[in-house]
């Protein structure tokens, strides 16, 4: 754990950086969070340290998206806003909306074209070069630079379309 815990520090604080202001999920708990999930996994055979930072990226992904989910559940109080002084609260549920939408995309895009999903993860939330992200896929360089380029071009319409 001391070998990997800086790095996965790094992973969740930059996740943590594209969240809201005020975020109640801190970056331990979010670190901590991934851990417990990383070392419940029982069939990954791990082939190097780009591929785990690669799972713990996916994995920190879910964790935020789930809750992101978990405010707007019914039980929770559905979509209703909540009214405060601090205007943080509306653009609170506006990020939580488009971590959602992003994962909703991300899921379609997977649907039909699973490495430029993989892309995604690997550089957006995992934070990994193009070479460590091609190390991973095991494709080349040039591979990830078109669909990396692809993929972003596809998820802002995807996500925008979505929006409108």
């Amino acid at each position: 754990m001391p070998l990997v815990y800086e790095e996965l520090h790094r992973l969740a604080h930059q996740y943590m950086s594209r969240e809201r202001p005020g975020h109640t999920l801190q970056t331990s708990a979010l670190v901590h969070e991934a851990y417990l999930r990383l070392i419940d996994q029982k069939q990954v055979h791990w082939q190097n340290r780009a591929h785990f930072f690669g799972i713990a990226a996916q994995l920190m992904r879910r964790i935020l998206v789930d809750y992101a989910r978990g405010r707007s559940y019914q039980k929770r109080g559905g979509d209703a806003r909540q009214v405060e002084l601090d205007e943080a609260m509306i653009v609170s549920q506006e990020r939580a909306a488009d971590v959602i939408a992003l994962d909703d995309a991300l899921k379609s895009l997977a649907g039909f074209d699973a490495r430029k999903s993989q892309i995604v993860e690997l550089r957006f939330f995992g934070g990994l070069s193009i070479e460590e992200t091609a190390q991973v896929l095991a494709v080349s360089p040039g591979t990830v630079m078109r669909d990396w380029t692809l993929a972003k071009a596809w998820l802002r319409k995807a996500v925008t379309s979505e929006n409108s």
